[in-house]
């Protein structure tokens, strides 16, 4: 997101961000929660996207030992298995490499 992060993306970042909780949303609706329950599930994930946007906004200032606690915090893996600080860097090159609407153009219309 933070490459992004322009005046020009805005409006479409903020977009995206409505639309894939309200998606979230719908799809606890689905599942048969009440309301009090989608409200006290919305602010814990809502919280949680927050939290890990909080420790990832420096991601390329960080060693890999600190990539890894990072991630290991909110994602239960197996290092020797699979490196998910790699894949992650690797993420963030081709997003810096690539524009906000070649990524979200006729892939999803956003009507909020």
């Amino acid at each position: 997101m933070k490459v992004f992060k322009t005046n020009d993306n805005n409006k479409e970042l903020q977009e995206i961000y409505d639309y894939v909780f309200k998606q979230i949303e719908l799809s606890i609706r689905e599942i048969g929660y009440g309301d009090v329950t989608i409200n006290k599930k919305m602010k814990e994930y809502i919280n949680l996207f927050h939290s890990i946007l909080s420790k990832i906004d420096n991601w390329s200032d960080l060693n890999d030992t600190n990539k890894s606690k990072i991630l290991t915090n909110f994602i239960p893996f197996d290092t020797s298995r699979l490196d998910l600080t790699k894949y992650f860097d690797k993420y963030e090159i081709l997003l810096s490499k690539t524009t906000l609407n070649s990524l979200i153009k006729g892939v999803i219309k956003l009507k909020i």
